[in-house]
């Protein structure tokens, strides 16, 4: 889904709580990115995997200049063949520590062995997001959820788009110095000046 149609769909649901909902959302998981520098983690289940998620949060990091939304998307059958961004197991969620966030995409409530895994990278400092469901388990050990109801009007997909591209909207643009004026104006000014080449 592109900016045109984030736009289309933002105009759509005008004066419902979805816009604020996903940019609340959305400013949280920023937050919790930007303040420890990084450390994005991010996982489905083992049906469903944020694999396009993970494409746009790639995408608005590189657009925003913040890094940090830039995600490890975790696999449930993640392969050492596969290339690196597709190769990282659930093994690396054993791994979490203070500092990073786990972000849990998940269109029905997870199995129980996915839960653990969450709760021992809660437990080890990690900061807990979730998407789906908003009851059961997972909601309850999240620092932060946003339920997304199982209905016609607005699916998981819908609201990913909306969270990605509202995170990334969200990031602080670069403070503008004068340095940087002065420097390219420094650089056109020897352009300008600079002799013409030597022709032989």
């Amino acid at each position: 889904m592109d900016a045109v149609r984030v736009a289309l769909l933002r105009e759509v649901l005008a004066g419902t709580e979805w816009l604020g909902a996903t940019r609340r959302f959305a400013g949280v998981l920023r937050g919790s990115v930007v303040s420890y520098g990084g450390g994005l983690l991010l996982v489905g289940t083992p049906r469903y995997e944020p694999w396009h998620l993970a494409a746009h949060l790639v995408d608005e990091a590189a657009w925003s200049g913040t890094p940090e939304l830039a995600p490890t998307l975790v696999r449930h059958e993640a392969q050492p063949s596969d290339p690196a961004h597709l190769a990282v197991g659930l093994g690396r969620l054993a791994a979490a520590r203070r500092g990073e966030t786990l972000l849990v995409v998940a269109p029905a409530v997870p199995d129980a062995p996915l839960l653990e895994r969450v709760h021992d990278a809660r437990r080890a400092g990690a900061t807990v997001l979730a998407l789906g469901p908003g009851d059961g388990d997972l909601a309850a050990m999240a620092h932060e959820s946003l339920a997304v109801p199982d209905g016609p009007d607005l699916d998981l997909d819908t609201v990913q788009h909306l969270v990605s591209a509202a995170a990334g909207e969200n990031a602080l643009p670069a403070p503008r110095t004068r340095h940087r004026f002065r420097d390219r104006l420094s650089r056109l000014t020897d352009h300008l000046t600079a002799p013409p080449p030597a022709r032989w």
